[in-house]
């Protein structure tokens, strides 16, 4: 006799949901460990008279104590993270049991309140493991969001105390695809980008945006004898609408725009059920012009937009000078 492959596959899946829960159980008490260990520490150094030196001089002293019996985790630095731990996270309920120590710990490293409280939302609402979280921070995520919204909507939008209602509120601007593994420095074809988009899909469904599914690759569109190809399709199910993302290595042009637009007109008239929302299009492109854009779409357009895509996660200052530059192209245009 030859046991079923679906009974060996229920024990695996018993076996492994078990181990995950134990990793899980024994991550939450190592943070509810540190926690109380920064309480200790606050509460004592507040006591003190001269708070800076005896705050000092307590994680010192605990670190030459505990450092020798229990290693690493108790150096100085590491005390100081305690201490600091619990100085942000006050109040136990306010601890998310599925987050792990290297979740608070990339958590801790944000100083700004709000784009701390960004991050918790967002992670808790997908589920983001320590890694990609991580990756969501360095990339920047919550100051490129703020190029076209303002910190109220992004953190209603985060704690889902707002449902998006435009592609705006959660499609960012610029993107982010250095988990693509392309150089920068190199020339690529359209065919080259979407090949490692679709190698890549479940990053790039991470950043593309909340609520995004793959639809389709190259979807045929068959007009009059005539056939065009959208190179991405996909569904936003918080928007309710299909999006359609056309790949672009360089500048945009007004073409690509109307190239764009026909697809999408094609897709409300054709594929869209009448529950559904107006579809959405995503021209990825290596560079672009704001005000060319602006005026080759209908004034009221809501539903194209022009996302710049970047392969290398940008450092702090080039997203300070994207902002200044979106404010004086508004201004310009304005």
């Amino acid at each position: 006799m030859q046991l079923k492959k679906e009974l060996i596959q229920q024990v695996h899946n018993i076996i492994a949901d078990a181990k995950n829960r134990a990793i899980r159980s024994v991550d939450m008490e190592r943070v509810l460990m540190y926690w109380q260990i920064g309480k200790v520490i606050l509460e004592e150094e507040q006591d003190g008279k001269e708070r800076a030196k005896y705050g000092e001089f307590i994680i010192k002293s605990l670190s030459n104590e505990l450092q020798p019996k229990f290693g690493s985790g108790f150096s100085v630095r590491q005390l100081e993270r305690y201490r600091q731990f619990y100085r942000i996270f006050p109040n136990t309920s306010a601890l998310r049991t599925q987050f792990s120590w290297t979740h608070y710990k990339t958590l801790l490293s944000i100083a700004n309140e709000d784009k701390r409280t960004f991050y918790i939302a967002e992670t808790e609402k997908n589920n983001w493991t320590a890694r990609e979280l991580e990756r969501q921070v360095n990339s920047r995520l919550f100051e490129r969001l703020l190029l076209s919204n303002d910190v109220k909507s992004v953190l209603n939008v985060a704690r889902q105390e707002k449902l998006p209602t435009e592609p705006k509120d959660i499609i960012t601007d610029p993107m982010i695809l250095e988990f693509l593994g392309l150089k920068r420095e190199a020339s690529y074809y359209e065919k080259d980008l979407e090949n490692a988009i679709i190698t890549h899909l479940q990053d790039f469904l991470l950043e593309i945006g909340n609520g995004f599914s793959f639809v389709a690759r190259q979807k045929r569109i068959h007009l009059d004898g005539d056939d065009f190809f959208a190179d991405l399709v996909f569904y936003n199910r918080l928007l309710q609408a299909f999006v359609i993302v056309e790949i672009k290595t360089d500048k945009l042009t007004h073409q690509d725009i109307g190239q764009l637009q026909m697809y999408v007109n094609y897709f409300d008239r054709f594929e869209k059920q009448d529950f559904e929302n107006p579809t959405i299009g995503i021209l990825l492109c290596a560079d672009k012009n704001d005000a060319m854009a602006k005026i080759t779409l209908p004034e009221n357009n809501k539903t194209i937009i022009a996302s710049k895509y970047q392969l290398y996660l940008p450092t702090e200052q080039q997203l300070i000078a994207e902002v200044k530059k979106e404010i004086e192209k508004l201004d310009g245009i304005d």
